[in-house]
């Protein structure tokens, strides 16, 4: 069996290892460069690869095709893998068959990453032997091929799942939806929802979905689709006798017959958003059998997520927050609705068919001056210009950073929030929010 992985990276060369261990004959072709650490293990492996093209004949002759997430449909290769019937597939799809592991999948436009994490740190503080993967850490496929995990914890995007035909997690969440990626989904926001969607398409009466009942787009989406998994909402207004909520200051979840109660004041992460992610993960903690005590300590003392509303330094009284994460407008839209100072915000990037009105009010009422960064931001700028008393470009982020030092008086807030992705200045979010954390502190 000929297994060809298009994309030399982090999940590509995890599957090449996975398949080669299974008995395929691997080939792994990248339209880029594939980084030194993994062109060695490749080696080591015994596996072939090849970089700065695709090699038509090499590539078209596959059983089946495994394809970074990071590869759009639309690119040629692909096309012509789909004229001729050949699977193309994501690496959960590929993997998920060769481990008997209970698999959590957690997907959603925004707090899939934190949910993800602590989930991970729940289950893993009740003593159970879980790995982490998806799009965070190492490669799923990889974490197979080496090590003996009972349960494993997913972050899954929408493209991972556009890749799977069988793949079903025990236990899914998806967190909320809102539009997002949808230059990848012809511009049509149902597309891109009903991708969400694929994490529950496989699953029976055996398994959990967990969701957000306070989500517009997936309480439409039940309204004409039906799923087998057991239902398990959470919502920070309704209250379900079967579900999570909060009430009176306290999370309350329900599952089977147990409940499980936490004041809210004494659960380490903030904000609205988060109180969601938190009933999420709880849920998934019930469901495992994890003990209320160790729920509790371990909500208590989660450390939270880099690059996601995280506090940098305090400077002369002004407060530096690093939310590069956060791509695109509904994560900007929890990280304006959590500021409580007046705020200097650095937004901006490569736009994905961002509508910015929706954050229009938070702007009027917490912003006092917006800095962008990005090669084109004539659209924050039509949009906002008018809105705050100052507006100004920059290109890279010391000047950004140096230029939010000027504005800002003490007991003000600098955060960097750019609501759209960061291919234009920066290598991916990770090195925006470096660039940003290093920038505050050599001032």
């Amino acid at each position: 069996m000929r297994l060809v992985i298009l994309g030399g990276g982090e999940s590509g060369v995890g599957t090449a290892i996975l398949g080669k261990k299974k008995g395929y004959e691997v080939f792994v072709s990248d339209f880029g460069k594939i980084k030194g650490n993994y062109k060695e293990i490749l080696l080591i492996n015994g596996i072939s690869w090849e970089e700065e093209k695709h090699t038509e004949e090499l590539i078209l002759n596959a059983a089946v095709v495994m394809k970074s997430p990071g590869i759009p449909d639309k690119s040629p290769i692909v096309k012509k893998l789909k004229e001729r019937g050949i699977p193309v597939i994501s690496e959960i799809e590929f993997a998920a068959p060769f481990t008997k592991a209970t698999i959590i999948g957690i997907t959603g436009s925004n707090g899939k990453t934190t949910t993800t994490m602590l989930t991970h740190h729940l289950l893993k503080s009740a003593g159970l032997n879980v790995g982490l993967g998806g799009n965070i850490g190492k490669s799923f496929a990889w974490q197979i091929a080496d090590n003996k995990y009972d349960s494993y914890v997913l972050e899954l995007s929408s493209f991972q799942l556009d890749g799977i035909i069988d793949f079903k997690p025990h236990i899914a969440i998806i967190t909320n939806i809102s539009p997002d990626h949808l230059d990848r989904y012809e511009y049509k926001y149902e597309n891109y929802i009903d991708s969400k969607f694929r994490i529950t398409m496989n699953q029976t009466e055996d398994d959990y979905l967990i969701y957000d009942a306070d989500d517009e787009a997936i309480c439409n989406w039940f309204k004409t689709h039906t799923t087998k998994a057991k239902l398990i909402p959470f919502s920070l207004t309704k209250i379900f006798s079967e579900g999570a909520y909060i009430k009176n200051n306290k999370m309350e979840i329900k599952i089977s017959q147990e409940e499980f109660t936490m004041d809210t004041e004494h659960i380490a992460l903030e904000g609205k958003h988060n109180m969601k992610n938190a009933m999420a993960a709880t849920s998934v903690a019930k469901l495992m059998q994890i003990r209320k005590a160790t729920i509790r300590e371990s909500l208590s003392n989660f450390q939270g997520v880099e690059h996601r509303l995280e506090k940098v330094l305090k400077i002369q009284n002004v407060q530096y927050i690093n939310d590069s994460k956060a791509t695109n407008v509904n994560a900007t839209f929890f990280a304006l609705d959590s500021m409580n100072t007046p705020t200097v915000w650095i937004v901006g990037g490569v736009d994905k068919g961002n509508d910015y009105n929706e954050l229009m009010s938070l702007v009027r009422e917490k912003v006092k001056a917006i800095i962008c960064l990005g090669v084109d931001n004539k659209k924050i700028i039509d949009v906002f210009g008018n809105v705050v008393d100052m507006m100004i470009e920059v290109d890279n982020m010391n000047d950004a950073v140096r230029m939010a030092q000027r504005l800002t008086e003490k007991g003000d807030s600098v955060l960097l929030s750019p609501a759209c992705a960061s291919f234009d200045l920066f290598e991916n979010y990770e090195d925006r929010g470096n660039q940003f954390k290093q920038a505050v502190k050599n001032l």
